[in-house]
């Protein structure tokens, strides 16, 4: 289903809680994401879901995201069969998304709460109630302290439940390097339009060199296809990488040690390896 141009989604206007100095609106990107969403996306979404968690659907679990953005992985879990989801977003715009995913899909449902709220505010997390599966995918480095946010979704989490995250992966200096583009092009809209001609020229000459003479493929192929298990278009991609600040990173191994010490299993990771992405985490809250 496709967001006509001139579509209103309904904004909350509740008190904003505090924010950092800078900070990248990533529920305006995720408008222009429920645009091209179809269903090819949503089934995506639900077999990474499933394929990370080990589970052949959700029947029976109750399912927390935080930091729902477009709301895409909130549907996937509806569509699996959770009997409860709850999704909050501290973006207003993406909670906007998500309650229009929840208008198309499965408007009237009881069972899927959508609201505002925020990853560092641990009171509000311990008021939502135990659930079998928290997950947070890219969100938690966004929030300005990630390693407090870490921390908070953990009260939600039901003993023997499941946490799904994503992080950053630490490169170093190229990682501290884009921290600081990243916040630049986030502080003024004056930074954004040479940004966005000079890293999307950099990265389509990047693509085209490796498309055409590593991997002998169509070198359009990868704007033209949605990008994975995310659903993203390369378009909407590259303004949410430049963008995405705040940011900060881990080691796969200092997240490992941050869950171990609180008595927490690794029970599934995807690792970036040597790149700038995500690492994928599914623990296990020890009973």
């Amino acid at each position: 289903m496709i967001l006509p141009e001139d579509s209103v989604l309904t904004v909350d206007r509740e008190p904003q809680m505090e924010r950092s100095e800078v900070r990248f609106e990533f529920g305006k990107n995720w408008r222009r994401f429920l645009r091209v969403l179809d269903e090819q996306r949503i089934t995506d979404a639900e077999k990474s879901l499933c394929t990370m968690l080990d589970l052949d659907d959700l029947r029976g679990k109750s399912f927390l995201d935080v930091g729902s953005g477009s709301g895409l992985f909130s549907l996937a879990a509806m569509r699996l069969g959770a009997t409860r989801v709850y999704s909050f977003d501290y973006d207003s715009e993406s909670v906007a998304c998500t309650r229009e995913l929840k208008r198309r899909y499965f408007e009237g449902a009881e069972h899927w709460t959508v609201e505002q709220g925020s990853a560092l505010d641990r009171e509000y997390l311990s008021r939502l109630g135990q659930f079998d599966i928290v997950y947070s995918w890219g969100v938690l480095h966004h929030t300005g302290n990630m390693w407090q946010a870490l921390e908070n979704v953990i009260a939600p989490l039901r003993k023997n439940g499941r946490l799904f995250i994503a992080i950053y992966n630490d490169e170093g200096l190229k990682s501290r390097n884009w921290k600081r583009i990243k916040k630049m092009y986030s502080l003024s809209p004056v930074f954004r339009p040479p940004f966005i001609a000079f890293f999307s020229s950099y990265f389509f000459i990047k693509g085209l060199i490796v498309d055409v003479i590593f991997q002998r493929k169509n070198p359009f192929t990868r704007y033209t296809a949605h990008q994975g298990p995310r659903g993203m278009t390369y378009w909407i991609d590259l303004l949410d990488w430049l963008g995405g600040y705040p940011f900060e990173v881990a080691k796969p191994s200092e997240i490992f040690e941050f869950y171990k010490k609180r008595n927490f299993t690794l029970v599934n990771l995807k690792a970036e390896g040597r790149g700038l992405g995500c690492n994928e985490f599914v623990f296990e809250r020890n009973g």
